[in-house]
């Protein structure tokens, strides 16, 4: 059986495109891999410096897999920096890779244009994501469009660890469901926390209201292009064919009509979510993470010799 990888942040409350671009696919492929659903706390840190908000999002990230429909029994669920030889492995690779080739990362030079802190770890963001997915053979990483030259860095990584060493590691292939590969979010550029366009995959049915009726609109325009974006996500467009057709121009209704679709699917995975206790939590992370380390420790056994730090 293939292996799977992939992980969210816990830099925030996950949003819809998280749902769509990351989370649904993984549900719908799962169960026909080895998976792996990593929370990918040290990631996060490369933005989030609020240690109480930082715990607390680690154990919502947890949440929010088992709500969509996860099953920890299926899927090894675990927190990264539970995992210590992803920072270890990660290390031996900057050995490795040069400054010119981190620097040609669309997700860097993005933050960088946009003015953002751009933190060494920022910077490394690639290697230590490429330690995550080569630690565990993994074959398969479900991903968005955004994070397609991220997969390809861990390709190109392993390929020059086996030059260097001799054969160790697979190179992953991404998978992408092209049709949501880029979410709209409510301005129309990809959904993005750092954008402020989300629309929350958890949130209170007037949070989901409230950021529905500030999808922006063309007040010229027949159709609000915005909204139907995000409305095909959850109907099919014959569906809405009708729709918007026999409501042109009313983008109140239309929006109105977004909400109690977003609702149908979101309302019963949010009820699952609030039963969900702090000790399963905890439990799951827990049990999670020990699988993990013990098939890490497996992997840099083995890198540990070949680059020789290890003396037998």
């Amino acid at each position: 059986m293939q292996r799977l990888l992939t992980g969210l942040q816990p830099s925030g409350a996950l949003h819809i495109g998280n749902y769509f671009g990351v989370l649904k696919p993984f549900v719908e492929m799962y169960e026909k891999y080895e998976s792996h659903l990593m929370v990918a706390d040290y990631h996060a840190l490369t933005t989030l410096k609020e240690p109480e908000g930082l715990r607390k999002n680690i154990a919502d990230v947890v949440r929010d897999y088992l709500a969509v429909g996860i099953d920890p029994k299926k899927a090894t669920i675990f927190q990264q920096s539970q995992v210590p030889q992803h920072t270890e492995l990660t290390w031996i690779f900057n050995t490795l890779v040069t400054m010119s080739f981190l620097e040609l990362a669309h997700a860097y030079k993005d933050k960088e244009a946009r003015g953002l802190e751009t933190n060494v770890g920022l910077f490394d963001y690639p290697v230590l994501m490429a330690s995550d997915i080569l630690l565990y053979d993994t074959d398969v990483v479900p991903v968005g469009q955004d994070q397609r030259q991220h997969v390809e860095y861990a390709r190109e990584i392993a390929a020059k660890f086996n030059n260097q060493y001799g054969a160790t590691f697979k190179e992953p292939k991404a998978q992408i469901l092209e049709s949501v590969a880029v979410v709209p979010g409510t301005d129309g550029k990809k959904m993005s926390k750092s954008y402020g366009n989300t629309i929350p995959l958890f949130g209170t049915k007037d949070e989901i209201t409230k950021a529905v009726m500030g999808i922006v609109t063309d007040s010229k325009a027949e159709s609000p292009e915005n909204v139907y974006a995000i409305h095909a996500l959850f109907k099919r467009r014959d569906e809405l064919s009708e729709l918007y057709k026999t409501n042109k121009g009313k983008y109140k209704v239309l929006k109105e009509a977004l909400i109690e679709d977003i609702e149908a699917v979101i309302g019963p995975m949010r009820e699952r979510r609030a039963n969900i206790s702090d000790a399963e939590v905890q439990k799951i992370l827990k049990e999670g993470s020990e699988k993990a380390r013990e098939k890490a420790e497996a992997k840099m056994r083995d890198v540990r010799k070949k680059v020789g730090v290890a003396l037998s």
